[in-house]
């Protein structure tokens, strides 16, 4: 098991006791080293496996580490391992325990934009607002902020003015106020309410520090300061808690990750995987040499026994278009000489950067060997395209309001849609009547179709042809209700699909063909993703797939498709590596960013540069431009003050119009 391991890397997975910070550079082998770590606790040290948690911020690496696990401790033992996200995690304990805090089981996950709108129509009603709000942006940030430090409302200061923080801390009481009726959680609300679960109840916290005795974290650069008293917390009995990052990888401080995590981590064992596995030499020393600028950070410095490799290309084009030409020529010669196109990637700082590269591609002609081809084929990495089908979030809202009746934003995006005759006036008179009488609006709605005598003057102010369309709504709502208490759920959701004729729906709002077949095909994919979670789920349940559903919302990137070119932001290319690289606009004002330069935080535009240049494995090539357009004027461009950093012996200046 522990054959082929380096010194470093045996002594990770064989200090198995207390607290372990293990630095993990860039192609270091860490996921290897974590899950030979897990099979070491259960095969040498006897550890039952459901003592062991092994946390992540991806569905990906979650997945991965229990391939892993799978093929090194027999599947049905490494099955019995809790590998997960933060959020899954906390999600599942809170569907155990949140009834301490008030909630039911049954809550519903809300994603970023549901929390918009909800925001959007407090502050709406907070400010007595009408035509277009000022932007929510500010206070939302300051918001998510005080989430992350698990700080309370009182604490938000600094957003603008007196007045600005007093709006932004009633808003954050009136958003919590409204999640609680609603009885829905958000995905920072996952992690608080796990970490004020364990606050007010002792005696739950004490039943996990038996259940899990040993805790990995993956990519603990990361962690927000509500991760960290997670992490501590289930971690108090035990003390055994092994964390994974590297400093120099981190590179979400934009939304929330605190790197004094990890660059303060005390009384633990400290050590350093510094050979890389990826990378020849040049590449290393490249980025060995920028990243040694940065103060904060631990010293360490990557090697690889790969060999030196050829020197990294740089050249310097006249215009952005021209840039992307250069580009884009590069790549078809490297395909003439028979480099899949999947080997290569395009990395950019900012995704408004992707246009003209992706123009350049489809406008190239290249050689397959037999013929001239027009057009390189690409993707571009960064999408949850599904989860943002009008259809899917239509469906998707459904299955929520029938497991949880009180998501009122679930209910206020499908009450019409299909359309039904329930119309924005109705809607208007139903919500002003829930706000007033803090009643949650599906009891309204109930309780106006039911004429229960409280009801009876909203009831009398509805039409009488809106009051027969609701009738049939909360008919259909609740006949669906007691249809998913059988299984199997794709079939009772097919049965919703068809009583509520969608496909009809479809066809009167597209006159495209092409696009309602599409439409169509995307209902049928839902079904089918219902069908295949219920396939791999032990006990599965509405709940649990409308959850996993705004999960991998926030967690999946677009995934591999063919032989085509990869187009993708830094921040995308993370954990990821490709034999040939492009990492284009090594501009100042672009690498390191404009606002990044402004605010003083070039330490994390440097830290993005590294992984940048650790993506590639065997040849680099870096590229800029002379002048650049913004706001319809040509402007002036300046090389990368990092590209300085990088030791000249290791660049190679190339002619940008002759590969």
């Amino acid at each position: 098991m522990r054959d082929g391991l380096n010194s470093q890397q045996r002594e990770a997975v064989e200090t198995t006791e207390g607290r372990v910070l293990i630095l993990a550079g860039a192609g270091s082998g860490k996921t290897r080293v974590l899950t030979i770590r897990m099979a070491y606790l259960i095969t040498e040290k006897g550890v039952p496996p459901e003592q062991i948690v092994g946390l992540t911020f991806t569905n990906k690496a979650a997945a991965e580490m229990r391939h892993r696990l799978g093929q090194l401790v027999p599947p049905k033992i490494a099955k019995r391992v809790t590998l997960s996200t933060f959020h899954s995690f906390c999600l599942q304990i809170l569907r155990a325990e949140i009834h301490h805090l008030g909630f039911t089981p049954h809550f519903t996950l809300y994603d970023e934009k549901d929390m918009h709108r909800m925001a959007s129509l407090i502050a709406r009603d907070e400010l007595q607002h009408e035509g277009d709000l000022p932007s929510l942006e500010p206070a939302l940030s300051a918001i998510a902020a005080a989430r992350h430090r698990g700080a309370q409302a009182e604490s938000i200061t600094g957003t603008g003015s007196d007045w600005h923080d007093t709006f932004t801390q009633t808003l954050y009481k009136r958003l919590q106020a409204s999640m609680r009726a609603y009885n829905a959680l958000d995905f920072d609300g996952l992690l608080g309410l796990t970490v004020e679960l364990f606050e007010k109840h002792p005696a739950v916290l004490k039943r996990y520090h038996e259940r899990f005795r040993y805790l990995m974290i993956d990519e603990y650069q990361d962690t927000n300061p509500i991760q960290y008293r997670l992490a501590e917390m289930l971690t108090a009995a035990s003390g055994n808690l092994c964390v994974v990052g590297d400093d120099d990888q981190s590179i979400y401080g934009w939304r929330g990750a605190d790197i004094r995590n990890i660059l303060s981590f005390e009384d633990a064992k400290l050590i350093k995987l510094e050979q890389n596995y990826r990378s020849q030499n040049t590449i290393l020393k490249a980025a060995n040499s920028v990243i040694a600028h940065n103060k904060s950070r631990h010293s360490k410095a990557l090697w690889s026994q790969k060999g030196e490799g050829e020197p990294i290309e740089v050249f310097h084009a006249p215009s952005e278009l021209d840039e992307a030409m250069a580009v884009s020529l590069r790549i078809a010669k490297l395909r003439e000489k028979g480099v899949p196109f999947q080997e290569m990637a395009i990395i950019y700082r900012s995704n408004q950067l992707s246009r003209h590269f992706e123009v350049a591609l489809l406008k190239q002609r290249w050689w397959d060997g037999h013929h001239f081809q027009m057009g390189i084929p690409f993707q571009v990495y960064g999408g949850t395209e599904f989860y943002e089908r009008k259809e899917v979030k239509d469906l998707l809202a459904y299955l929520r309001l029938i497991q949880n009746p009180h998501d009122q934003e679930a209910l206020l995006r499908i009450i019409n849609q299909p359309r039904r005759g329930i119309g924005e006036q109705t809607l208007d008179l139903l919500t002003a009547f829930n706000r007033n009488v803090k009643i949650p609006l599906w009891e309204v709605l109930h309780g106006v179709v039911s004429a229960q005598p409280r009801f009876q003057e909203i009831r009398q102010q509805v039409a009488d042809k809106a009051l027969t369309h609701l009738e049939a709504f909360v008919d259909l709502m609740e006949e669906a209700h007691l249809r998913f208490q059988i299984p199997p759920l794709h079939s009772t959701l097919q049965w919703l699909v068809d009583r509520m004729d969608y496909t009809r729906a479809i066809r009167e709002e597209v006159k495209s063909e092409a696009m309602r077949a599409f439409k169509h095909e995307s209902v049928q994919e839902f079904i089918t993703s219902l069908s295949e979670f219920e396939t791999r789920s032990e006990h599965p349940s509405l709940a649990d797939f409308t959850a996993g559903m705004t999960l991998d919302r926030e967690y999946n990137g677009q995934k591999e498709v063919g032989n085509k070119v990869n187009l993708m932001t830094i921040h995308s290319s993370k954990g990821l590596e490709f034999p040939y690289c492009f990492l284009v606009g090594m501009e100042d004002h672009i690498l390191p960013h404009e606002k990044s330069v402004q605010e003083g935080n070039l330490e994390e535009e440097r830290r993005l540069l590294y992984v940048a240049i650790t993506r590639a494995m065997q040849k680099l090539t870096l590229s800029m431009s002379r002048t650049r357009k913004k706001m319809g004027k040509n402007l002036s461009c300046t090389p990368s003050r990092f590209l300085f950093e990088i030791p000249p012996h290791l660049l190679k200046s190339v002619d940008w119009g002759n590969p």
